[in-house]
């Protein structure tokens, strides 16, 4: 017998749904925090090292940002929940051209798993 769901085209199944947070997880991790600084429990990503070159850095990163809030869209999340996430991206950005300061903001603030949080928390109670 063959599975005869029917899906919105608005609206993604679960299957695929699940796996795109799986795979918006997975990228948030990368750019906040897959490594460790050796001896410490502090993690950083790809998000801080390459936030390093001044001004492209952090304006090349705040694409994957972007993509994460892309996402978000394809489910219908509400204006006020995605206008977080652009503040979460936004404010990552503007203290990331910060020399420095703004690489250590980069490592404790992680924006992107605030908003791939956001989006899970989102779908969740409304599942």
């Amino acid at each position: 017998m063959t599975d005869t769901t029917y899906t919105s085209p608005n609206k993604p199944d679960i299957k695929s749904r699940d796996q795109d947070l799986r795979q918006l997880q997975a990228l948030a991790d990368w750019m906040d925090s897959k490594f460790t600084i050796p001896g410490t429990k502090i993690n950083f990503g790809l998000d801080s090292l390459i936030g390093i070159i001044p001004g492209v850095g952090d304006t090349a990163t705040v694409a994957v940002t972007a993509y994460i809030i892309g996402k978000a869209g394809k489910y219908n999340i509400p204006r006020h929940i995605r206008m977080k996430m652009m503040w979460n991206a936004f404010l990552d950005w503007l203290v990331g051209l910060i020399p420095f300061f703004g690489d250590i903001f980069d490592i404790g603030f992680k924006a992107n798993k605030k908003n791939v949080a956001l989006l899970i928390d989102h779908l969740n109670k409304h599942a």
